[in-house]
């Protein structure tokens, strides 16, 4: 199985164009195998570019389509009335690319979709996505470093990591049932405790590997809950180990206060959960692929 999405998932574009970078990742996506069955352009509806139909808005395009799950692409000062868009149109999961939102932007329509629209996942914003390897993949992420029939679920905040966890992976011929990257903005849709708790649920995800980075409490949080509710393995590395004390690094969600935060207090913690804490990611690859290999 796998979470989140599957192969019965139908997508539409929000933000299409020939020429913009919906058109150019949604048409991966298609390319891929995503039924990617709709796009978005206020002032396109009604074309077919590249044959996919293009409505003026959300609601029309899941009335005409059915489409279940939405890919936003639009710059940041449209993104977020974008993603409470799709959601009035009934959209269940929302996964929105858009990097530099403003963080009180993030934190409003995360409350309006908690509090409005309780049906709806929002995946990010700023990440790179999410992959069912031979199923679905919705954002930026090639599918051609995902190996299908696996037993890992990744969750990752960093999205190189993301594409670096799945190629260590898959060059050792170890499939990935679903991988997600959450983003590392201080406002997540979703966090890695939602991701935890679906692979935890997921019977053919066999264990986790888990890519957190420095700033905020998320990791120290995550830890908590695989001490007391993850019974699979879990494979974790922290990002930042290096960074220089007292400096801004990265994403916006890393920002680090005190000791909160950062690498070392992320890791004790995890460690102490029971997780396997590698101290590099080719060293995260290398103990998941033991770890599957002494699974049978």
């Amino acid at each position: 199985m796998s979470i989140f999405v599957d192969e019965t998932t139908t997508v539409v574009v929000q933000g299409l164009s020939p020429t913009s970078q919906g058109m150019y990742h949604g048409k991966r996506n298609r390319d891929y195998g995503t039924k990617v069955v709709a796009g978005t352009n206020p002032g396109r509806g009604g074309e077919v570019i590249e044959g996919i139909p293009v409505f003026a808005t959300v609601a029309e395009a899941v009335e005409a389509t059915g489409a279940s799950a939405s890919f936003v692409s639009v710059p940041p000062a449209y993104a977020a009335a974008a993603i409470l868009e799709a959601a009035e149109a009934g959209i269940s999961f929302i996964v929105c690319i858009t990097e530099g939102i403003p963080a009180h932007d993030e934190a409003r329509t995360y409350n309006r979709l908690v509090q409005d629209h309780p049906g709806t996942r929002l995946l990010g914003p700023n990440c790179p996505g999410i992959i069912s390897p031979g199923k679905c993949n919705i954002g930026i992420t090639s599918g051609d470093i995902a190996l299908a029939g696996g037993p890992v679920g990744i969750v990752s905040r960093s999205g190189t990591l993301t594409y670096q966890a799945l190629h260590e992976l898959s060059q050792q011929g170890v499939g990935q049932t679903t991988c997600v990257g959450i983003g590392g903005d201080p406002v997540p849709g979703t966090n890695f405790i939602d991701c935890l708790a679906a692979f935890q649920e997921d019977p053919d995800t066999l264990a986790v590997m888990m890519i957190g980075e420095i700033g905020g409490s998320e990791e120290e949080r995550a830890a908590e809950f695989i001490s007391e509710h993850v019974t699979k393995p879990v494979v974790c590395y922290v990002a930042g180990v290096t960074a220089p004390p007292g400096r801004r690094m990265g994403h916006a969600g890393a920002i680090i206060s005190g000791s909160q935060g950062t690498a070392q207090a992320k890791m004790e913690a995890l460690s102490a959960a029971g997780a396997v804490v590698a101290q590099n990611p080719t060293e995260a690859g290398v103990r998941m692929v033991e770890i599957v290999k002494g699974l049978g």
